[in-house]
């Protein structure tokens, strides 16, 4: 008899992603409809109202109160396709394609200056607002002919006090507290125990629906410096902490109270509760980006920005159930276990903006590699390399009013996983692209 695998290890994953605006996969990378527009190389700019999430040091920049704030809509579609002969099912084949759903993420930010040279401010944002939602009924092939919900629903919001001081009129600082609300649910198939029984009796003891709920608190900090050498040239860099959030909810699995009418088994006429309240403590790693804008004329400004996560810090994470017995099998099979063995990856991002009178047209591009491997992929937070263009126009008013809109397309490499792979998660061909359409006001007085 084979033990199941417990898809919970995607709890951890979810965990980890809902709390990372710097993720790859299903998190875009870049907040406010300007920042965004030029393809979200902004650290070295940081002149408006979503400098608190690129780089705090840019608030000292303001000389008169600011408000502003803006969302954007993200669209993903996704297809995952696999197929395998097994021995005494036959053959499974998968072809699925997710429904279009609108994933919201937005910020607002409001600023004021104390004096001439220290500004305050406080900004909300949701760094993450994405997930996926697939028909049950195509992935019946993998569970036996059950239909059972696939889908995650990610969320972040993130409170950030800040302050920033002009050193000179050369040389800008700040930092921001970042306190974070994290929350997301989660639906899959649960696995199942497969027996073969000779000489012709293959069985199976299905585990049914998994839901999860989590959420959770965590804390920690933005610090920023920005240079403008000249009125043609500045360069910014920003370091935002690893950061642990402590997370709490409950699991359910439909059936898995089965495990105790399995003939054979140690656990064999036990009662086994379907539910469990669970713990984890999860920390995700230090971003460090560095950004130029150059401005070779009055109304032309390109940027550049290196984006860099340490995500080789995550390897292999935990997580605790209270159940007592919900303790002891987990443990037995690894499912309180999650295995990554990500590695760190660097993003590498352009933009341009050219200003006609009260008009601003902008452009961008980035470069956002995949921190997984092939053994780790899953249909519920993929990772892909990402190859993204992005565009968008603004319009000023003469009485400090400014609205911007934005868009951005993201195109993930096609990934192949293959069954063959040792300890693979989830084989199969994956695709996923990506639109997003955004819209910021922003007001000074």
């Amino acid at each position: 008899m084979k033990k199941g695998k417990f898809l919970l290890s995607f709890v951890t994953v979810l965990v980890f992603m809902s709390s990372m605006v710097f993720a790859n996969g299903l998190n875009l990378n870049g907040l406010g409809a300007r920042a965004v527009a030029m393809g979200g190389a902004f650290v070295g700019l940081a002149d408006d109202y979503s400098a608190i999430f690129w780089n705090p040091a840019g608030i000292a920049q303001f000389k008169q109160k600011t408000f502003g704030f803006g969302g954007d809509d993200i669209l993903p579609t996704s297809t995952f396709k696999f197929g395998y002969n097994h021995p005494f099912l036959g053959s499974i084949n998968v072809d699925a394609t997710s429904p279009t759903k609108h994933y919201l993420v937005g910020i607002a930010a409001y600023y004021h200056p104390i004096n001439e040279n220290l500004v305050a401010g406080i900004g909300v944002y949701t760094p993450s607002g994405l997930g996926a939602d697939w028909t049950g009924s195509d992935f019946a092939a993998l569970s036996y002919g059950n239909s059972y919900d696939w889908k995650s629903k990610i969320g972040v919001v993130t409170i950030a006090p800040a302050l920033a001081y002009k050193v000179s009129d050369k040389l800008f600082v700040g930092a921001a507290l970042n306190i974070n609300y994290g929350m997301f649910d989660i639906s899959t198939h649960a696995g199942a125990t497969e027996a073969f029984i000779p000489p012709a009796t293959f069985l199976y003891w299905d585990y049914g629906q998994q839901d999860v709920s989590l959420t959770g608190w965590g804390y920690g900090a933005t610090f920023g410096l920005l240079a403008k050498p000249s009125e043609m040239f500045s360069i910014g860099v920003t370091f935002r902490t690893p950061t642990k959030i402590s997370f709490s909810g409950n699991a359910e699995i439909s059936k898995f109270n089965v495990l105790g009418t399995i003939p054979g088994s140690p656990l064999f006429g036990a009662t086994i509760p379907t539910t469990s309240d669970m713990t984890a403590e999860v920390t995700w790693p230090m971003w460090l980006a560095g950004g130029v804008a150059f401005k070779p004329i009055e109304n032309l400004t390109f940027t550049a920005d290196v984006q860099y996560t340490n995500w080789k810090k995550i390897d292999v994470l935990e997580f605790e159930f209270t159940d007592v017995m919900w303790q002891g099998i987990m443990a037995g099979s690894e499912g309180n276990k999650m295995k990554m063995h990500w590695k760190d990856a660097t993003q590498i991002r352009f933009g341009a903006e050219y200003k006609i009178e009260t008009f601003a047209f902008r452009g961008g591009y980035y470069f956002d590699p995949a921190p997984s491997p092939d053994e780790t992929m899953n249909v519920l937070v993929p990772n892909y390399d990402f190859t993204a263009v992005t565009f968008g126009f603004g319009y000023a008013l003469e009485n400090g009013l400014h609205v911007d809109f934005s868009g951005e397309y993201l195109k993930g490499k096609d990934r192949d996983i293959p069954l063959t792979l040792t300890d693979v998660e989830m084989p199969g061909y994956y695709t996923l692209k990506i639109w997003s359409f955004g819209a910021s006001l922003g007001y000074n007085w």
